[in-house]
């Protein structure tokens, strides 16, 4: 496979190439004219079980400011449904809906109601305009403009090509390497820990890419094992970690971990929750989760995501 450089390109014919290098170490790049081209592991999947990979998720974030008076913060999480649905020949639709803000915790609901329990905020504490609502919005649906294709570590990808990825994971994770290099990626290491959980529910990956995705999400440094936990949902699953750079502004570290909950049954992705680290300590006014509802193949068609 002929990698794409920046800006990225549609992956285009296979030749020699992973099969048979096994895990020996990949060429390096000519230039950004030429990258290598590489063959993706032979690997026989079975046809898509329903028209469309459906993906959805709930999310959960903090809202970046804080609401009621000057004398009388609180904090706010905003919250909402994300749907996506992609048929294997790329074309897509995206179902978005608010599901309504709230007090993030304990003392910020005593806050709001010292601050007359409102419904609906058009201005933050500090006079900024916003626009939030207790209650869930309407939603929508329509299709996804783009190219018809897959993305994954700077590469547009085709179904086919998909189900080619290494089913091996120190393979897939140095197809993942090359791939992020001929993208330019600024930090290699980085865009391959990342790449690596989107394998487990963004783009319809075989079980057996997905199971090699787990393994090397493992064995990467950086990434920690937590043992067993559960998700916003009460569902069980194996859970990891992992950091990325810190970076110091105006005296203090500021870092950002990611947490993951797996089924490793399935192989899917169940949570993941991005908490930034002042000092290294929790910032609770800077969290954002993602709980997947929902992953894999379906017959049902692209709709307004429904209220719980």
């Amino acid at each position: 496979m002929k990698f794409a450089t920046a800006p990225v390109r549609r992956l285009i014919a296979l030749s020699a190439g992973l099969a048979a290098l096994g895990a020996a170490a990949l060429v390096g790049l000519p230039g950004p004219a030429r990258a290598p081209e590489m063959r993706l592991t032979a690997a026989t999947s079975a046809p898509p079980g329903g028209a469309y990979w459906h993906r959805k998720v709930l999310w959960k974030e903090t809202h970046q400011r804080q609401l009621g008076s000057a004398g009388n913060r609180y904090s706010v999480v905003e919250q909402g449904l994300l749907e996506r649905w992609t048929a294997p020949d790329g074309r897509s639709w995206v179902g978005s809906r608010t599901l309504g803000t709230y007090p993030q915790s304990a003392a910020d609901r005593k806050a709001w109601r010292r601050d007359g329990s409102p419904a609906r905020w058009a201005r933050a504490a500090d006079g900024q305009t916003v626009s939030l609502s207790t209650q869930p919005g309407k939603g929508h649906v329509s299709p996804e403009r783009g190219d018809n294709t897959f993305n994954l570590a700077g590469q547009k990808l085709t179904y086919d090509e998909v189900q080619r990825l290494p089913a091996d994971p120190n393979r897939l994770k140095s197809w993942l390497a090359e791939a992020a290099r001929a993208a330019r990626e600024m930090n290699v290491d980085m865009s391959v820990t990342e790449a690596l959980p989107e394998l487990l529910y963004l783009i319809p990956a075989p079980k057996e890419v997905r199971a090699a995705a787990y393994q090397a999400l493992l064995t990467t440094p950086g990434v920690k094992s937590r043992g067993k936990a559960t998700d916003g949902m009460g569902r069980a699953g194996a859970a990891l970690s992992y950091g990325y750079p810190d970076t110091v502004e105006k005296g203090k570290t500021m870092g950002l971990r990611t947490d993951l909950i797996v089924d490793t049954g399935t192989m899917l992705l169940l949570s993941k929750a991005h908490t930034t680290l002042i000092d290294g300590k929790p910032f609770p006014d800077k969290t954002s989760t993602e709980t997947v509802l929902q992953a894999g193949w379906t017959d049902a068609q692209p709709a307004v995501p429904s209220v719980p």
